[in-house]
């Protein structure tokens, strides 16, 4: 048997303030006194934003006025080349990183945080080497010179 539909004024059960059984909104899962859990954006994020930050420090010159940025895909799904990893702009002096091609297309041997990282991470270096008209080798060479 059908319900009856009632007119009433109170606002949809979505648009109400979340109260569950009178505890009130609920909060993050790792409490207050816990860091925030960090996820495969956070992650991409902070990793790009740190190379970046490398790289400026070494070459602060050459990428004073550099912007990187981050977006999930290219906008093309599939170039001559196959799916971009990044693009470089010289006349705006941006470089934009796109996290899902990166992080999903790529096959690596080892399939763990270190690896992940490393791989972002040599994106950026190709990526500012691409602006530059370098070798990517060329960024850095004491930080790959081992003794």
């Amino acid at each position: 048997m059908p319900r009856s539909r009632r007119a009433s004024s109170e606002p949809p059960a979505a648009a109400r303030w979340r109260n569950r059984h009178g505890r009130g909104a609920r909060g993050p899962v790792t409490g207050p006194h816990l860091p925030m859990l960090h996820n495969r954006i956070d992650l991409f994020d902070m990793t790009v934003a740190a190379t970046a930050d490398y790289l400026k420090g070494i070459w602060p010159a050459e990428l004073e006025h550099v912007r990187f940025e981050v977006a999930a895909a290219p906008i093309n799904a599939v170039g001559p080349d196959g799916v971009e990893r990044w693009r470089v702009d010289p006349r705006e002096r941006r470089i934009i990183l796109f996290r899902v091609p990166i992080q999903r297309l790529s096959k690596l041997h080892r399939n763990d945080e270190l690896h992940q990282r490393m791989l972002v991470e040599s994106c950026v270096f190709r990526a500012v080497a691409e602006l530059l008209g370098k070798d990517p080798w060329d960024l850095a060479p004491e930080r790959f010179r081992h003794y």
